[in-house]
């Protein structure tokens, strides 16, 4: 595969990437970043070429990583499987040193991950301590930090405001199918059986004085 660079050619749908040909064949494509350090009538042996792929199927996976983060915070762990699952088969050396770099760039952060996750949560979907952790922890996040970030979660407030999503639905039933419905609703987010009994009795208690409001 050794040979010269009789070409360097950007490509028509990506100007960051050139296409290098050797020998008057195409060889591989190339970051553009690397590709303005070659110059034609260079010659390439074997090394060099595995090197520079090496360093172009990096700068892909980077790349790749990127596009993933966009969309929304994710864990390392997440981005990891994407990549893996990629059609393109990235090889786990460069996976790893893509993670790395998103690390010490502050991109990738599974404790700024992990509170992102529960703060949105909280803001749309509360959710108790046990069900945020299976979730966490099915996102790869580690049991030390879901436990610095479940440390402060107030799992009664919680309870209170994920039931105000039914609340006014079973408003009107009687007190034994309110707590029947409304407990089964809580239970479902996970939420323990005294945090849910103590929720009932606190909106029991305001819909009677609602209702027995002149």
């Amino acid at each position: 595969m050794a040979g010269t660079i009789t070409a360097l050619v950007v490509q028509k749908r990506n100007k960051e990437r050139v296409n290098v040909y050797l020998d008057g064949e195409f060889a591989f494509g190339l970051a553009l970043a690397e590709a303005i350090k070659l110059k034609k009538g260079q010659t390439l042996s074997d090394e060099d070429i595995a090197r520079l792929k090496a360093l172009d199927e990096i700068e892909v996976v980077h790349e790749r990583a990127l596009n993933l983060l966009s969309h929304r915070p994710r864990s390392a762990e997440e981005v990891r499987r994407k990549l893996r699952d990629s059609k393109q088969e990235f090889s786990d050396t460069a996976i790893e040193t893509v993670i790395e770099r998103l690390e010490r760039a502050g991109l990738l952060d599974d404790e700024a991950f992990a509170r992102y996750w529960v703060d949105n949560r909280e803001w749309f979907n509360p959710r108790s301590a046990r069900a945020l952790r299976h979730e966490l922890r099915q996102k790869g996040v580690s049991n030390q930090v879901v436990d610095r970030v479940l440390a402060d979660l107030d799992e009664q407030d919680a309870a209170y405001r994920a039931a105000q999503a039914k609340v006014r639905r079973y408003a009107h039933a009687d007190e034994a199918e309110f707590r029947k419905r409304m407990g089964g609703y809580l239970s479902r987010r996970g939420f323990a059986y005294g945090v849910v009994r103590d929720v009932l009795d606190r909106l029991w208690d305001e819909i009677q004085t609602q209702t027995n409001s002149p």
